[in-house]
């Protein structure tokens, strides 16, 4: 089992950045896939990005490619998401989430969830 912690979140003006870290628990980070999710006020969670364990093959939702980097960094068991050009629309509780394997990286069937840090961008 692993837990996550994000943090990094906050309140920023359109078109600033935002850095989220996750720090992830146990020796065994480097064999999970790893996961961006966000969830708006009234809306489903959905996947922001997503990197395979040995970073390999990373996925963006098409609302945030070219704005968005996920990256992860193994030996200090953490996964990134840099989030640049924010908009409004970027509002939501951003989570981090842990895969037991690769298959269906790119869905919201993820093992392990943090708990969400806010990001709030003003318009």
């Amino acid at each position: 089992q692993v837990q996550l912690v994000e943090s990094g979140g906050g309140l920023v003006q359109a078109g600033g950045s935002l850095r989220l870290s996750c720090a992830a628990s146990g020796r065994t980070f480097g064999t999970y896939a790893m996961g961006w999710f966000r969830q708006a006020p009234g809306k489903e969670r959905e996947i922001v990005a997503a990197i395979t364990n040995g970073g390999g093959r990373i996925y963006y939702a098409d609302s945030v490619k070219g704005r968005f980097t996920i990256s992860r960094d193994n030996a200090k068991n953490t996964v990134y998401l840099q989030m640049n050009s924010l908009k409004p629309e970027d509002t939501a509780v951003y989570y981090c989430a842990a895969k037991d394997t690769n298959v269906l990286f790119t869905t919201t069937r993820y093992d392990y969830w943090g708990q969400g840090t806010q990001v709030t961008v003003s318009s």
